[in-house]
């Protein structure tokens, strides 16, 4: 449970990281931030593995670059979802997503969350 809860502040403050660093991504508010983390960490866990595997041969023919561009959209996803957290558009998305993914990485190993 501690790990799950771990992972949640992570994924915050990896979020938090990509609305400083990256023009165009808005919070309203904390409450805001921490469920919009909760949804890029949901939608992450459940929906990317299914877009990831349609995008295969796409992703393949790209040499994984196409990665990005799913990452873009579960982060835009999570935008549409949550209210009070906005993308200005899929540069913003992508942009976003890469920080969120590098900076969420970057902690994992710091913290290690789970052991």
């Amino acid at each position: 449970m501690t790990g799950l809860l771990m992972k949640w502040l992570i994924n915050a403050a990896a979020l938090f990281a990509a609305v400083r660093l990256v023009p165009g991504i808005q919070v309203r508010g904390t409450a805001t931030l921490f469920a919009a983390a909760l949804a890029v960490g949901l939608l992450n866990t459940f929906l990317r593995p299914i877009i990831s595997l349609l995008a295969l041969p796409v992703t393949l023919l790209t040499l994984g670059l196409f990665t990005l561009v799913v990452n873009g959209f579960i982060f835009a996803l999570a935008a549409w979802f949550v209210p009070g957290f906005a993308v200005a558009g899929f540069g913003s998305a992508v942009g976003g997503a890469l920080v969120f993914s590098l900076v969420s990485f970057l902690l994992n190993l710091l913290i290690r969350p789970g052991r």
